[in-house]
């Protein structure tokens, strides 16, 4: 694979994902799966949506994971983010990263995911089970 970030409207298989990032020369391959879950600060939720500038999104995740290669000693990294409707238990997000030593990988796949969260421009709205919803961490930095 190479350094990429895409989006997805389709559900993400993180096991074929993963495969993109083999490398015989890696002893280290981290991945990072952002699932939706069943609540938030307390409210029950039952599905998420999100929605993206696609085009700057794109732009944006690319350079994350790019500043990710050129910082950390890693062979490979990319990015995926689902955008349209999810459901409980899908995956929103990966991140992964292979590398020749395990710290790191680790640390790419963090700084990957966090700079993707803070600095691209994807807005999650959540639809809670009293038929309420709202949009969260909607900061972009």
């Amino acid at each position: 694979m190479p350094a990429q970030f895409t989006l997805s409207r389709a559900r993400l298989d993180p096991a074929a994902l993963g495969c993109l990032l083999a490398d015989d020369s890696c002893g280290a391959l981290v991945a990072f799966e952002g699932r939706v879950r069943n609540h938030n600060e307390g409210r029950p939720v039952v599905r998420l949506e999100y929605e993206g500038y696609e085009a700057l999104a794109v732009k944006e995740g690319t350079k994350v994971v790019n500043e990710a290669l050129a910082r950390f000693r890693i062979e490979h990294a990319g990015c995926v983010h689902r955008l349209g409707p999810l459901a409980l238990g899908e995956v929103a997000v990966w991140a992964g990263v292979s590398a020749h030593h395990r710290d790191e990988a680790f640390a790419a796949c963090r700084y990957i995911i966090d700079e993707v969260k803070a600095r691209v421009p994807i807005w999650k709205k959540e639809f809670y089970a009293d038929g309420d919803s709202g949009w969260v961490n909607c900061n972009i930095r």
